[in-house]
């Protein structure tokens, strides 16, 4: 069982290259900005390039945020549109959560998220139904985040992969009339419809200790997930997870609406379907990227605790050409 916990942050990376000229802080607006990322004028330390990340591709949209109380951004999205063999569109979003208490949780994310988006773009084209693709693309995934744990044979024998690289994964796949998921951990995803008198649905079930008890009895899910043990985490990817088992679900919706595909950081500020259906802004399909915004800028107006990751799927699968590009 693993638990996010906070981790001590990673060095800076440099602000600036030879072939360009030394930033000014974002803090002071005067001071140089060093190769450490820190002002030379007030010290304040410069946002890193994954502290706050933006991304619209057509209908498609996904803001994933730092938080206020991390030292950096753990959490990795992918996003991307696809065509099947008979012309109609697919639109594809993953988003991946870094597990803290693991070594390198931003790189197993980051891992997790391209290879399982880049097999998703490529088996959808080749006919592969949806589902079997989100399959592959979750285990594709997990051997991403396992090749991260690979080390000098003297490194293993003292620490055999007990805190290897690890995260968590939800993804979508969705088409002119189905909609896909698929996950391992506890990062969600929500049906939101458009005719907001119908009722929405969370898609996916965590992997994780408060739901285990749900699951078995024990306990409510107000009184599991108010425990100190909710979010300690049964299913991830990583070489030290237990057996990797994805989860998929398909669904066909009678109607136009929204999938939100999140991590915790942002569904602990809106937890049940219909609170998540209450801040998403009504005109979501049409506005993804100001809806996402929105929908980060709540869990940071909620207390920003951990990073916050959303990507926004309308459902159905608007054709190539529509929507920004």
């Amino acid at each position: 069982m693993r638990k996010h916990d906070p981790e001590p942050p990673d060095p800076r990376t440099a602000a600036a290259t030879p072939d360009q000229p030394q930033a000014v802080c974002v803090a002071c607006r005067a001071g140089r900005v060093d190769g450490d990322g820190y002002c030379e004028h007030c010290g304040h330390a410069q946002p890193r390039e994954r502290d706050h990340m933006e991304q619209e591709s057509g209908p498609l949209a996904a803001v994933s945020d730092r938080g206020l109380r991390h030292h950096r951004n753990e959490d990795a999205f992918a996003v991307g549109r696809a065509t099947l063999p008979d012309g109609s569109p697919a639109a594809v979003a993953i988003v991946c959560d870094g597990v803290s208490s693991a070594t390198r949780p931003d790189e197993a994310s980051l891992a997790a998220s391209r290879t399982a988006t880049e097999l998703l773009l490529a088996a959808l084209p080749r006919g592969t139904h949806p589902q079997q693709a989100m399959h592959e693309a979750i285990v594709a995934a997990a051997q991403a985040v396992d090749a991260l744990a690979e080390e000098p044979a003297s490194a293993r024998e003292h620490a055999p992969h007990h805190n290897a690289p690890a995260c968590t994964l939800v993804g979508a796949v969705v088409t002119p009339g189905l909609l896909v998921v698929g996950w391992v951990g506890d990062s969600r995803a929500y049906w939101v419809p458009a005719d907001r008198s119908a009722p929405p649905a969370r898609l996916t079930e965590d992997d994780s200790w408060a739901a285990q008890m749900v699951a078995a009895g024990l306990m409510s899910e107000a009184q599991a997930y108010a425990d100190e043990r909710a979010h300690a985490i049964t299913g991830w990817l990583g070489a030290d997870a237990y057996e990797l088992e994805p989860h998929t679900a398909s669904f066909e919706p009678d109607r136009p609406g929204v999938v939100v595909v999140c991590t915790d950081g942002l569904w602990n500020y809106a937890e049940t379907a219909e609170e998540m259906a209450e801040v998403l802004p009504p005109d979501a399909a049409a506005r993804p990227l100001h809806a996402a915004r929105v929908l980060v800028g709540h869990a940071l107006d909620g207390g920003g605790h951990d990073n916050v990751t959303v990507a926004l799927v309308p459902f159905p699968a608007v054709p190539h050409g529509a929507g920004s590009a």
